[in-house]
């Protein structure tokens, strides 16, 4: 099969840069061709304010440059992650009708929410969940703190709604959680087209046995991801274990405050993949603490890879992937004292309980998140889109 594999990468390296890039690595070790139409989003800082609105409204030359693509290599399936800001939902449009499949990979709310995350203020927030103008992410500036930048965001859902650019160019999507497939549901896409595809982790790094007493925390230093009720439950609970932060972000500055002032909390900043398999894999639990609804959450998957449970928050896809009692446990989200009493039950655990708890994890990354189930799965998600295709007038 030829796949058109269409991206833009964050300007900061996230979780969506590397499941294009997974599923890019699975698609050329199958056997497929792969084509790959990519941009940075670096390359807005070479935009004025005017053209960085009109380019995330409408982007002609990159409508114009993926139809010359798919009429160059004629690919079957034309796949679609991230188009904010840079593509623009107008490269669907260019990519309909040209003889390929289109599916659009649903990784964040955007869709449904001006800021990505379907979270304000600290709390899940749905109030423009289903709404024709998300008037609500204006007022209250949504995206970037800024109400100017949350009305272009807004301005690219109304008009490609309107234009049905959703619901007729786009033969499926793709979720990775029933939760978060739920909510496009609650949004008006159409549920016959929304599929579910979780995560891997690939390659497998194996199961690794916890050799430390320390619990970790991995991912984008943000306020929806939790940090501050971690770094709360810490400096009100001497007795919780050691902690070690990987990541970066914009409240890495309040990380780096909390490891001044606490020595059980170390910040070791960007680490690249095996780095954080052994850091993950000699920890005692991983801390998924995010205030927001998650689409799947990858470090769960990578935790359960390596054997090592999880102690997340009770919301969103987080509440779906982790068992509670058997493959890691929940807290309820925004809550440092319940965080810090599941710990204090965590530590209490005898180190058989313990051990089969991660035997759990890694069963669990076996039965749901391998190479092969993710492939297998994005190949039945083209054919069903192929379906989709064959069966319009």
């Amino acid at each position: 099969m030829k796949v058109l594999l269409c991206h833009t990468y964050y300007q900061q390296r996230g979780g969506e840069d590397r499941s294009f890039e997974e599923e890019r690595e699975l698609l050329t070790a199958g056997g497929h061709e792969v084509i790959e139409f990519v941009r940075s989003n670096d390359e807005l800082q070479s935009h004025s304010a005017l053209r960085a609105a009109g380019v995330t409204i409408w982007n002609r030359q990159a409508a114009r440059e993926i139809k010359q693509l798919i009429q160059q290599h004629r690919p079957e399936v034309v796949h679609l992650t991230n188009t904010f800001p840079l593509l623009s939902p107008a490269v669907l449009r260019a990519a309909h009708g040209q003889g390929a499949a289109v599916v659009q990979a649903l990784r964040n709310y955007r869709l449904l929410c001006a800021n990505a995350c379907l979270v304000r203020a600290g709390s899940p927030c749905e109030k423009c969940l289903g709404r024709t103008i998300p008037w609500p992410a204006v007022v209250h500036g949504c995206y970037r703190d800024s109400a100017a930048a949350s009305g272009v965001v807004a301005s690219m859902q109304v008009l490609h709604r309107l234009l049905g650019t959703w619901r007729n160019k786009v033969d499926a999507y793709f979720t990775l959680t029933e939760f978060a497939r739920q909510k496009f549901i609650d949004g008006g896409y159409p549920a016959e087209r929304i599929h579910v595809k979780h995560n891997s982790v690939y390659p497998d790094p194996g199961p690794r046995p916890s050799e430390a007493d320390y619990l970790v925390l991995v991912g984008r230093l943000s306020q929806e991801k939790g940090i501050a009720t971690v770094l709360e439950a810490w400096a009100a609970n001497p007795s919780l274990p050691p902690l070690r932060i990987a990541g970066d972000g914009p409240l890495a500055e309040l990380v780096r405050n909390a490891q001044q002032q606490d020595r059980r909390i170390e910040w070791l900043g960007h680490l690249d993949r095996e780095q954080l398999y052994d850091l993950i894999g000699n920890a005692r639990a991983l801390l998924m603490p995010s205030i927001w609804y998650e689409t799947f959450g990858r470090t769960i998957a990578e935790a359960f890879a390596v054997g090592t449970p999880v102690i997340a928050s009770r919301l969103g896809a987080m509440a779906e992937l982790v068992r509670d009692e058997q493959t890691g446990l929940l807290f309820e989200p925004g809550n440092p004292a319940d965080l810090a009493q599941k710990i204090t039950h965590f530590q209490g655990l005898s180190n058989d309980a313990v051990s089969k708890m991660s035997r759990t994890a890694r069963e669990a990354y076996d039965g749901h998140f391998t190479a092969e189930q993710n492939y297998q799965r994005l190949l039945e998600i083209y054919q069903l889109a192929q379906q989709q295709v064959s069966q319009q007038p």
